[in-house]
Parts: C-alpha cells; sequence; structure tokens
C-alpha cells in the first residue's frame, strides 16, 4: 500500500508543465531599413567637408592691399604717411589697389575724401581729380625761410602777408585781399591744406625756393594770390592734421 501511494504522488509532480529553459529567446522583427536617410547624412558630411575645404583655401588666399591710416582730402595724394598695408582675402570682383601699386597710385589724386581705415580701390583716385565744392587751388613760389622745413602734401597750413610796411603804408588796397584781409602781418588763409610740394631745385646747386599749391575757400583766393605774385607771403603750420 506504501508503494501505490509514493508511486501516485510521484505521477502527480511529473504532469507539471516544463518551464523554458535560460537559453531560450523570443524571435525579434526584423529592423526596417531606410536608404533615404542614410544617403541624406551622407551628402550632408560631404557639404560639410567642401564648405570647410572651401573656407580654409579662402583664408590661405590673401593679397596685400592699401588702406588709408590719415585723412585725404579730394585733390590730394597719397604718401607713405597717410597709407599702410593690410591683408584682405581675395576678390577679383573688388577693384583693391595692391601694395605693390603704391608708386603709382602717388601719381594721383583723390576724388573725393578718403577717411582713416578705408581699403583704397582704383576708383576712389584719378590722375586729375575735380576740385572740391567752395575751393580753389592756388599756386605759390616761397623762397627759403617763408615755409616750414617739413612741410608735405595733407598739412594744414595758415598763409601770412609779409610785405615791408612801407609798401603797405603806399598801397593798402594790395595789402587787403578782396575779402578785406588784414595788411602785412596779418593772415591771408587761417586753415588751408597742401594740396602738392615741389622744390625747385637746380641739378647741382640747391636754391632753397619751393612751390606749393594749395587749397583754400574761393573767397581768400583772390587775396591769396595777389601777395603771392608779389612774394609776400610765409606758410606756418596750424594744428588740423
Amino acid at each position: 500500500m506504501k508503494i501505490q501511494e509514493r508511486t501516485g504522488a510521484g505521477a502527480g509532480r511529473s504532469a507539471a508543465p516544463a518551464q523554458p529553459s535560460v537559453g531560450d529567446r523570443l524571435p525579434t522583427p526584423p529592423r526596417e531599413r531606410k536608404p533615404a536617410l542614410a544617403a541624406l547624412a551622407v551628402l550632408l558630411i560631404l557639404v560639410g567637408a567642401l564648405g570647410v575645404t572651401m573656407l580654409v583655401l579662402q583664408v590661405g588666399n590673401r593679397v596685400e592691399v592699401v588702406k588709408v591710416t590719415k585723412e585725404i582730402q579730394a585733390g590730394e595724394a597719397v604718401t607713405k604717411d597717410n597709407v599702410t598695408s593690410v591683408m584682405v582675402a581675395a576678390d577679383d570682383s573688388i577693384n583693391y589697389v595692391k601694395w605693390s601699386q603704391l608708386e603709382t597710385l602717388k601719381t594721383l589724386k583723390a576724388k573725393t575724401t578718403i577717411y582713416p581705415d578705408t581699403v583704397v580701390m582704383g576708383q576712389m583716385f584719378a590722375k586729375k581729380a575735380d576740385l572740391p565744392a567752395g575751393k580753389a587751388a592756388v599756386g605759390l613760389a616761397l623762397k627759403e625761410g617763408t615755409y616750414p622745413a617739413d612741410i608735405k602734401a595733407g598739412d594744414v597750413v595758415a598763409a601770412y602777408r609779409v610785405g615791408s610796411t612801407g609798401s603797405s603804408a603806399n598801397n593798402s588796397d594790395d595789402n587787403t585781399g578782396s575779402g578785406g584781409t588784414s595788411a602785412a602781418g596779418g593772415a591771408l588763409v587761417d586753415d588751408a591744406r597742401v594740396s602738392s610740394v615741389a622744390a625747385d631745385d637746380d641739378a647741382t646747386v640747391s636754391t632753397g625756393n619751393l612751390s606749393l599749391t594749395l587749397l583754400v575757400d574761393q573767397a581768400d583766393a583772390a587775396a591769396l594770390a595777389s601777395a603771392a605774385a608779389a612774394n609776400e607771403v610765409a606758410i606756418v603750420h596750424v594744428p588740423g592734421n
């Protein structure tokens, strides 16, 4: 009897369902491939790489050009004191004046006022610039001692009458310009800009004479020209450069 009871109990245990082994896995659905997105990603990578390459090439392709450091008035020329060189990205669509062309640029005149930090372009200059509105160009032939030794184009100066007192007394009209400027010792022009400077030197002997062209207000031009014809003008530097 006891043997049968054990057999019945064992039969009851063997009837329980078996558990799956640990190593078994449920099947997973296959991943959906998206070739369009993959192609787009590759294209974006290529475009980015191309952009970086072009940027690097442009940074390396630079040219040395002329930049203004001091204001250049209309009718004035470039000098070594009012320009410097600067590197910029090369661009064939922009008419840069290269630093190697500086000597040629010095022979030209500014068409209009050019302000500091301006990169010079060819269209800013011409062989002969028009005078600014309301201005006149007056030529002076000065003897040594009647002008500063370091005078140069672009300087701001004043022009004084230096005629003798005797001639002033004999002909006061000659010593007062059409604009009512003062007699000997008075200022003919308070604020003029030197347009050009040329030394009247002989090939072997320096005479010390100097030829200047001043840009002055039209109202002062007649008096200054009259005094210049009589060799009664002296030039001095004034603030304003």
